[in-house]
């Protein structure tokens, strides 16, 4: 099969100094958010949040994407205007994430699979006839004294396989993305040496179900202690170990890499995407696709309130500035200001 058309839709996803924006949260990640900030949770909320987003001026200098859930890839604006057609429309590629979530693995406590291959064919039809022409799966990985276990990280990964295959045959890039997950006590070391083994797994395997890898983009965590470790990881920590991690586990002929925040806050997560920056070329393109790192500062200022929606997206294209910088290695801390509004 000829991918030809794939390549460039991955080429375009990598534009040099520009990232994904990861607004796929869930229905009930999304009330959770609104939630904190004492916005009603209701389905019109969630549309007029996500308008703020992707109505906001001057977005596309920074993002080549977007990833959306499916309820919003189905919304419009108040104006009646698709957001995937909105978004198209300013240069900006919508995407779909398309797992169903985890579920718990009998006889393996705190390990987890994605689920929703069943009717995926199906709905990546309609998908790329929605205007999707990338997506996402993710898979978790925990860390503990008990897990992973290597077999469930195969598990999760002949599930992204059958993916992505899935996606190739749809015309639709797969972003494969196999979060190790933040939360624990565990030290640097022990998220790179799982990072490294979930990877080194998931890329054989893509192989072995004869996905086209150089029609594949990576989501991936940064190489960083667990949020309860005794010792924090410094930016230049973070950087040596995720590209030891990175070069072990990633074949080159993957034409991209997109971080996911995981959790760090807003300026950590940009912080060490300028470490990673500063140590210059690597066999692919880097770049960010956070969700939380960006959407927490604007969602602290929205506040649900239309006479706030100025403010909020100009804070949405500061971090998304910043980020943008530090993926050209452009960044310095001393650019974080006040927005003012």
């Amino acid at each position: 099969m000829d991918h030809a058309h794939l390549y460039e839709q991955a080429r375009f996803m990598m534009q040099k100094g520009k990232g994904i924006l990861a607004a796929d949260e869930s229905v009930s990640t999304m009330n959770e958010r609104l939630a904190a900030v004492l916005v009603d949770e209701t389905a019109e909320m969630r549309r007029i949040y996500r308008q703020v987003l992707f109505t906001a001026p001057g977005i596309e200098k920074y993002l080549s994407g977007v990833i959306f859930f499916d309820a919003s890839m189905r919304s419009s604006t108040d104006a009646g205007v698709p957001f995937p057609d909105l978004l198209a429309a300013r240069g900006i590629m919508p995407g779909i994430k398309v797992d169903k979530g985890t579920v718990d693995i009998e006889e393996f406590p705190g390990e987890k699979v994605s689920q929703g291959l069943d009717d995926l064919d199906e709905r990546m039809w309609e998908y790329a006839n929605l205007g999707a022409y990338f997506a996402k799966w993710r898979a978790v990985v925990p860390i503990t004294d008990t897990t992973p276990a290597e077999s469930i990280m195969a598990m999760n990964a002949v599930m992204l396989a059958r993916y992505a295959s899935i996606c190739q045959k749809e015309g639709i890039v797969p972003m494969v993305e196999p979060e190790v997950l933040m939360h624990g006590d565990h030290t640097v070391g022990r998220s790179e040496e799982v990072t490294t083994k979930a990877l080194q797994i998931l890329f054989t395997t893509l192989r072995e179900y004869k996905v086209d890898l150089k029609a594949v983009i990576l989501k991936t965590s940064m190489v960083i202690a667990g949020d309860g470790a005794k010792q924090q990881t410094s930016a230049d920590e973070v950087a040596d170990a995720t590209l030891r991690m990175l070069r072990l586990s990633v074949p080159y002929e993957v034409p991209g890499i997109v971080f996911l925040s995981g959790g760090q806050t807003a300026v950590r997560a940009t912080e060490n995407l300028q470490a990673v920056s500063a140590r210059g070329a690597q066999p692919w393109p880097i770049t960010f696709s956070y969700s939380r790192a960006i959407e927490e500062p604007v969602l602290a200022t929205w506040k649900g309130k239309a006479e706030n929606v100025d403010k909020a997206q100009a804070v949405l294209l500061h971090r998304l500035k910043m980020n943008s910088l530090a993926a050209l290695g452009q960044y310095e801390s001393k650019m974080e200001k006040e927005i003012q509004g």
